[in-house]
């Protein structure tokens, strides 16, 4: 058995103020001594950058759907080794989960999964007594779930806030005013990442200090001592795959501003597998890390850097030519785009015969896909999980050698040496993938 005081924080509808509360609590945890361990639930990368932030560790994700339920519990005492308590973010509604799924892979999933307490984040700008309603269906909705507390989000007055503290049946743990100089700013996918915010320290410092102030932190840590010892054992990468040779060979991970997107968990997937994994940037970097012999490009947003990426011309010549020769290349998303020939005006690398452009039509979905050909990751007829979210088009939309099928249609491109493709997946629940490739690496 393994003792973790751990909470959730979620909240009854997104744009609560789940982030902003669970950031600051995790930053003034932190601040006040405490080894703070912050987890996301969902597929969501830019969180977790915050978390990363806050905590001085890893930002992690716990999603059921991306890496199966038996490996949630193991996946978060992986992350919080060493921590003193756990802070897991909650996804939109506590009970919103994957369409048509009953609610899996929602908070309250997690919740019930690492039987974890819960502290419900509610912004009360708009209401008074109807508060206590919404709480109360909340704690009793679904008996596997266990609210403790409450935080009430963006109180107009202290006699406001008392008005809906006194139609709460359960315990208030703070009470915060409204103060929008604590919000993180947003783009077209959501929270810009906290890699690309200059001000991101600063900004972290006023959220740790509101939250001190306005937040009961032993309440909260009471709330979080809780939680039941767990019986799994952590997560070990080294448990799901092993080096092919004693080489180290160099995989080049990219970084930087334009790519931020990617599990943590990949990266000593491949170090357990025998890989080098080395950052490079896109952006600014004139040639890959030497003796790469591998490439992983991950998410993010090029669309936003596409000028910077673009004149890189350098870095896009030496990273066409390994490809062209063989070097084996995974790239989801924001990869795939930076493979492109081209993004909306900007040359990109040209490793794949597409173009892509932006479009206003936001893709979100949460799919499982399947592989119809044997190629560097996947062999034909093998299904896995992944996400979704972007607002681009590539055209064409698969290859020669489609790298899924997804609802009866194929998309992306593969091969013996290249997967490229939107859909994101998280090796950790999938980890013969990241097999695979180092496999192909060690060569």
């Amino acid at each position: 058995m393994t003792p973790l005081p751990r909470v959730v924080i979620a909240a009854p509808a997104t744009g609560q103020g789940k982030t902003t509360v669970s950031t600051g609590l995790m930053a003034a945890l932190a601040r006040a001594g405490h080894d703070v361990s912050g987890h996301k639930v969902g597929p969501d990368y830019i969180d977790p950058g915050y978390h990363a932030l806050a905590c001085g560790r890893p930002g992690r994700n716990l999603d059921p759907h991306l890496v199966g339920e038996e490996r949630v519990v193991p996946l978060l005492l992986h992350g919080a080794a060493g921590a003193d308590v756990a802070v897991v973010e909650g996804v939109m509604g506590l009970y919103d989960g994957r369409v048509g799924g009953n609610g899996f892979s929602s908070t309250a999933h997690v919740a019930a999964l690492t039987r974890t307490p819960v502290v419900l984040v509610v912004d009360i700008s708009r209401s008074s007594r109807s508060i206590g309603a919404v709480v109360h269906g909340m704690a009793t909705w679904d008996d596997s779930v266990e609210v403790a507390g409450v935080i009430l989000n963006k109180a107009g007055s202290p006699r406001h806030a008392a008005e809906v503290r006194s139609s709460i049946d359960l315990p208030v743990l703070g009470v915060l005013p409204r103060d929008d100089g604590v919000a993180a700013p947003s783009r077209h996918l959501g929270l810009v990442p906290a890699a690309e915010r200059e001000l991101s320290a600063a900004a972290l410092d006023r959220l740790a200090e509101q939250v001190a102030a306005h937040v009961d932190l032993d309440a909260v840590l009471a709330v979080a001592a809780t939680a039941p010892d767990l019986a799994d054992a952590a997560w070990d990468p080294a448990a799901v795959v092993h080096p092919p040779s004693p080489q180290r060979p160099v995989v080049a991970m990219a970084g930087g501003r334009a790519f931020t997107f990617r599990y943590t968990e990949t990266e000593e997937l491949l170090r357990a597998a025998g890989c080098e994994v080395v950052a490079f940037d896109p952006m600014t970097d004139p040639a890959l890390p030497p003796g790469t012999a591998g490439i992983y490009l991950g998410g993010g947003f090029p669309e936003v850097h596409a000028g910077a990426l673009s004149g890189n011309a350098a870095l896009r010549r030496d990273l066409a030519a390994a490809v062209a020769d063989g070097v084996p290349t995974v790239a989801e998303c924001a990869g795939l785009l930076y493979l492109c020939a081209s993004l909306d005006s900007s040359s990109m690398v040209g490793a794949v015969t597409a173009e892509a452009v932006m479009t206003e039509r936001l893709t979100l979905r949460y799919p499982t896909m399947t592989a119809t050909t044997d190629n560097l990751l996947t062999r034909c007829g093998e299904v896995v999980t992944g996400h979704e979210f972007h607002r681009t088009h590539v055209t064409p939309v698969a290859g020669a050698t489609p790298a899924w099928e997804v609802d009866g249609t194929a998309v992306g491109f593969a091969g013996p040496r290249l997967h490229a493709s939107y859909l994101h997946t998280h090796w950790a629940g999938h980890p013969q993938l990241a097999q695979r490739f180092a496999d192909a690496v060690h060569g």
